[in-house]
């Protein structure tokens, strides 16, 4: 029988419990901030008319920046568990295949470049360009990791983690060139960048990203089960009846596309892809069936927590919520890795 423990913590880490704990948070969010909104004011700023300033702020500002956060972590978390069983490594994260260094890489150039060149071209127009060419970078990246990975019609996961990491060092060596011969705004520009932020949501983000990061989960959910049958090896997997290779183009492919369109709005934000799905993995189970859902789920209420003291800790001004996680995410990373150690002597 189950112990008492267990059966709670399956009853808190259920969907609908995580749901509605997500929309709780996300709902709580609407009142905070550097301008605090009563209940009150946010059912009269719901209709415009009533109060028009704080109809803008809940409409047009607090609004698109929670949905926008939420559709972020989700994607960052569910693509960070869909990695780590395709290499069946609980360390990895979405930085293995290229596409964050890819999209860095792009981004740096395009700031550098697009103010250079295109100085009398639109604000909006700069940004709308960055954004752009950080999601074809990261893809583009991604794309050329798996080509070097490629032999006889396989692709081996070791040489995708190496090519990864030499081509992630490649791409971060030409940003820091491009760093280097940047002016003082570029600088700026680049560093905010960086260190992943949220606060320039808006209604064309969300469009944007929801309907990719959501086509992703569909997808990568549908995955399960082989992502289930890869992590006691690939030839087991294959004796299963499971297309390995077509398994492993679309887990790249999607995550590309998912992690390349949230990095592209919100500039880096890490360590989601990979505490949110450890963390679920110790406190509930390795079937990827539970894991990638509650990865979402917990992916999005966590970044929109992380937003909400990001934009509350020291208001009326903001911290990159990249800060924040990596705050949090950087401690359990080396907590991690000395678990993993323990454990490793604890064997022989």
């Amino acid at each position: 029988m189950a112990s008492f423990s267990e059966t709670w913590l399956s009853r808190l880490l259920s969907v609908p419990v995580l749901t509605g704990s997500l929309l709780a948070t996300a709902a709580a969010s609407l009142f905070v901030g550097a301008y605090a909104l009563q209940p009150a004011e946010v059912c009269a700023a719901i209709w415009p008319g009533q109060d028009d300033a704080a109809h803008f702020l809940l409409v047009h500002i607090r609004l698109p920046r929670i949905l926008l956060a939420g559709t972020i972590g989700a994607g960052l978390a569910i693509s960070g568990a869909a990695i780590q069983g395709l290499f069946r490594n609980p360390l990895a994260d979405q930085t293995l295949i290229g596409v964050t260094s890819g999209a860095m890489l792009f981004a740096v150039l395009s700031i550098v470049l697009m103010s250079s060149v295109l100085a009398l071209v639109s604000s909006f127009f700069r940004q709308a360009s960055t954004a752009f060419l950080a999601f074809l970078g990261g893809l583009g990246t991604t794309y050329f990791v798996y080509f070097l990975a490629r032999r006889r019609g396989r692709t081996e996961v070791t040489t995708m983690l190496l090519a990864g990491i030499a081509i992630s060092a490649f791409a971060a060596a030409i940003a820091g060139v491009f760093i280097y011969l940047s002016d003082e705004q570029q600088l700026r520009d680049i560093t905010f960048w960086s260190l992943g932020s949220v606060s320039a949501a808006n209604w064309t983000q969300v469009t944007l990203t929801g309907p990719i990061v959501g086509l992703g989960i569909v997808v990568l959910r549908r995955h399960a089960h082989a992502l289930n049958a890869i992590l006691m090896g690939e030839t087991e997997a294959f004796y299963l009846g499971i297309p390995v290779e077509r398994v492993k183009r679309t887990v790249i492919l999607i995550t590309a596309l998912i992690v390349g369109a949230c990095i592209a709005m919100s500039g880096i934000i890490g360590f989601v892809g990979l505490i949110i799905p450890h963390l679920l993995r110790l406190l509930g189970k390795a079937d990827y069936r539970f894991l990638l859902t509650r990865s979402a789920l917990v992916g999005a209420l966590f970044l929109i927590g992380a937003d909400t003291l990001a934009r509350t800790l020291l208001a009326p001004a903001e911290l990159p919520i990249g800060l924040l996680t990596a705050m949090v995410g950087a401690p359990f990373f080396l907590w991690l890795l000395v678990r993993s150690q323990q454990k490793a002597y604890a064997t022989l």
